[in-house]
């Protein structure tokens, strides 16, 4: 069981400190330059009330199978949480809508007991429980990670997971404000569902081909027991029980925005990495 990973790796003091940084990405939990968001943070302003689907993939427990543990506010510990498996799903509802304001709008929490010990997932977003829109993903990490081994969170961005217990990943719908499409509204956001990456490799992400992508996915594989991403909540900064007044979009649509966030890592530093 990976709980018992946890402490066995926790008792051998085994990546408690993490590598030194390498990728362009922001840094772990603490570090300076970090986005992660502490369970604390008093901009949360409601958390996931609704359990609106949840499909693991095989090989869970049953003891990690209860989604209601996504429900509320985060624990930050290794066990109030649910395993969705290898490319196993959770959709979750808020009682409201999620909205576009200044900054993260929604951040997503996971269980890992350290800066390194990470498992991700896909993030997808819904005005209407049927349309969904994926945050692009990036993902340098040079190659397979294996079950005891460690990913340096400055290679990950728009993954859920990239920080440890207790601090939860941001994410900004400011990404489709622009995009135009159909279906969705940034400005109303009903749904949000997470999907296990199966961190071999044999999933990509969205770097584009013109620099060298897409790229493997690889985090923490394989595991047994609570397999694949923990959630353990949700926490929503921007919601209101009502849909806001939206702002009509532009009249030219925009493409989704993976290139767009692209343009925030640092390709100089990329590059270099690639030469060394």
């Amino acid at each position: 069981m990976k709980t018992r990973l946890y402490a066995s790796l926790v008792a051998l003091g085994a990546l408690a400190s993490g590598p030194a940084l390498a990728g362009p990405f922001a840094p772990a939990a603490g570090q300076p330059g970090s986005t992660a968001v502490a369970k604390t943070n008093g901009a949360i302003s409601g958390w996931a009330t609704e359990v609106v689907s949840y499909q693991p993939a095989s090989g869970v427990d049953a003891t990690w199978r209860d989604p209601t543990r996504a429900l509320g506010a985060a624990v930050g510990d290794a066990f109030d949480i649910v395993s969705l498996g290898n490319k196993g799903s959770i959709t979750l509802g808020f009682g409201g809508t999620i909205y576009n304001g200044p900054g993260w709008d929604f951040a997503v929490f996971e269980n890992s007991f350290n800066p390194t010990f990470l498992e991700f997932a896909f993030v997808e977003v819904s005005s209407n429980g049927s349309t969904f829109v994926r945050f692009p993903a990036f993902s340098l990490t040079p190659g397979p990670v294996g079950g005891f081994g460690a990913v340096d969170p400055t290679n990950v961005d728009g993954l859920a997971g990239k920080y440890q217990a207790g601090y939860g990943t941001p994410f900004d719908l400011g990404l489709f404000a622009n995009a135009n499409i159909p279906g969705f509204d940034v400005n109303a956001v009903t749904h949000v569902r997470l999907i296990d990456v199966k961190g071999d490799g044999s999933e990509r992400d969205n770097w584009p081909a013109s620099v060298g992508g897409p790229n493997p996915i690889y985090d923490v594989y394989p595991t047994v027991g609570s397999v694949g991403f923990d959630l353990d909540a949700i926490g929503v900064r921007y919601l209101d029980a009502d849909p806001p007044v939206v702002v009509p979009p532009p009249s030219t649509p925009v493409p989704v925005p993976g290139a767009a966030l692209l343009a925030l890592a640092p390709l100089a530093l990329l590059r270099r990495r690639r030469r060394a």
